[in-house]
């Protein structure tokens, strides 16, 4: 399959993740009487990957994320020069959800996009009010097992057909953990789309959502490498 059209699927992918994870704590989390919460909103989150995965997997492996595809580098599962292309497609993907996600949530009276609009943060922008320390440890060790899951999931010794299921409820689970922490991202793309939008400290707390999956990610592909090899 060409980098092309890999990279456009990625694109599609990320673009679905984030209006359905992002969509649904901005547009449902807390709507009146039937409101999904924080399970609707980690639930919906895992339900964007997994159906994706089966959507798209088998054309760009579906990764959704800069950190997985970092993940899958140092796992060598992923070639190191198609890593550009596919964050490339992976952010434009998400600042592209997050645009439309923010036209519709727009068309109704009272909307503003300074309250959050899902994004991510820390300190005084954390949901819990958690300090950067507790959100970077949060996002690299959430990061690293979630990476762990791929990496097992998707090994060729792993059971065929079933990779998307743990992967998505992976994902569902650290969202519960990770979201009055940080709103959770363990996606700098994810984390990006929003930003984008909302400016100011969105853009300036960023670079946490990119160095700390990243580092979590990296860690677990090495791990898992070292971990899956045939030597004691």
């Amino acid at each position: 399959m060409s980098i092309g059209k890999r990279a456009t699927a990625e694109f599609f992918g990320t673009f679905w993740l984030v209006l359905g994870g992002c969509g649904s704590a901005v547009l449902a989390a807390a709507f009146p009487n039937v409101g999904i919460g924080l399970l609707g909103v980690s639930l919906a989150f895992g339900l964007t990957v997994l159906t994706m995965a089966y959507a798209i997997g088998h054309i760009s492996g579906c990764h959704l994320n800069p950190a997985v595809s970092i993940g899958l580098l140092t796992g060598k599962r992923f070639a190191g020069k198609d890593l550009p292309a596919y964050v490339v497609a992976q952010c434009a993907g998400a600042v592209c959800g997050a645009g439309v996600l923010r036209i519709i949530a727009s068309g109704k009276a009272g909307f503003d996009i300074a309250a959050g609009f899902a994004s991510n943060g820390f300190g005084e922008h954390s949901p819990g009010g958690y300090s950067m320390l507790a959100g970077f440890t949060a996002e690299v060790v959430l990061t690293f097992f979630f990476l762990l899951i791929i990496l097992g999931a998707t090994d060729t010794r792993a059971p065929k057909g079933f990779a998307p299921i743990p992967i998505g409820l992976g994902l569902t689970l650290i969202h519960l953990v990770g979201i009055p922490v940080t709103n959770l991202s363990v996606n700098p793309a994810r984390s990006l789309g929003p930003a984008v939008y909302v400016g100011g400290w969105a853009m300036e707390q960023l670079w946490l959502f990119w160095v700390a999956p990243a580092i979590g990610a990296a860690l677990a592909g090495l791990v898992y490498t070292w971990l899956a090899s045939g030597n004691d």
